[in-house]
């Protein structure tokens, strides 16, 4: 049941298959047919439909145009990730690769795994990672030539061409959310360089070459809200691409938006908040 319902959301029957994928395993653990941990997660998770599924992403999308009416100053992106919906595919991690055509080597959300329990009753938990695009970004005062700053709807902005490539941001980012580019390609050892290499990204709102000694190459890249789509009025690749509808993004600022709604929970957490960073990323456990 869960490889259909898996192959069933990657082409596209996500919206039908997963609903249908919680039931079953909530019918298991309710008949005492199994005992898993996995499936005590399938348990706690919560359940859309397939219309509710949809109406999420349109709401967010809607939310989102509105939040883009105000001046920038009074918007603040939050991002909230649902652990107990993500299934760990690895589809949002391929839609930004994908969506800012990232060279070999260079990652902007891996999804980590997590080990929980306590043996034999142990399961495995997924945790997406992206920039943490945090209030007091640790990584903005040690640049040394200014090549990344935080924009007034908070998130942390960056100038490749400024960039020279020192990494103290990356030492000083303690969210391991900072990627070098060492400029490699996919065809590297290959009889020819393939075109699908050479096409631009156009992060940070301008066009970038995808060549060696060029930026982005020999620099410092990170996550960025896919900020280029974002101040075209489109959700980030990652919200739109998680066939669990598992990550949920918008204007924090607005009591009435989903995302203000979701970091009002008490199952909230958000990394490493003893370190004073204030990350606008939030997680539901």
């Amino acid at each position: 049941m869960r490889f259909i319902g898996t192959m069933a959301s990657m082409f596209g029957l996500g919206a039908v298959a997963m609903p249908s994928l919680v039931r079953a395993g909530v019918e298991a653990v309710e008949s005492g047919t199994t005992g898993t941990v996995a499936d005590t997660f399938l348990k706690d998770a919560p359940e859309f439909s397939p219309e509710e599924s949809a109406n999420i992403i349109i709401r967010m999308q809607r939310e989102l145009k509105q939040a883009m009416r105000k001046p920038i100053e009074q918007r603040r992106w939050v991002m909230v990730i649902d652990l107990r919906k993500c299934t760990g595919c690895g589809a949002c991690t391929i839609s930004c690769i994908a969506e800012n055509h990232l060279p070999a080597g260079v990652v902007y959300r891996p999804v980590m795994e997590e080990e929980i329990g306590s043996y034999p009753n142990v399961s495995m938990r997924s945790i997406p990672r992206p920039c943490m695009q945090c209030e007091t970004a640790p990584c903005v005062p040690v640049c040394p030539v200014n090549a990344t700053w935080i924009r007034k709807d908070g998130i942390v902005d960056m100038d490749y061409d400024q960039c020279i490539g020192c990494r103290y941001c990356m030492t000083a980012c303690p969210y391991h959310a900072r990627t070098f580019d060492f400029g490699y390609a996919y065809t590297d050892g290959t009889p020819a360089r393939q075109p699908y290499e050479d096409i631009p990204s156009f992060e940070y709102n301008k066009r970038w070459s995808q060549r060696r000694g060029q930026s982005p190459a020999g620099n410092v890249r990170k996550c960025h809200f896919c900020v280029h789509k974002l101040d075209a009025g489109m959700l980030p690749s990652c919200v739109t691409s998680c066939i669990g509808y598992a990550t949920y993004f918008g204007d924090a600022s607005d009591p009435d938006n989903l995302v203000a709604e979701l970091i009002s929970r008490t199952n909230k957490i958000r990394l490493k908040e003893e370190m004073g960073t204030r990350p606008r990323v939030y997680y539901l456990i």
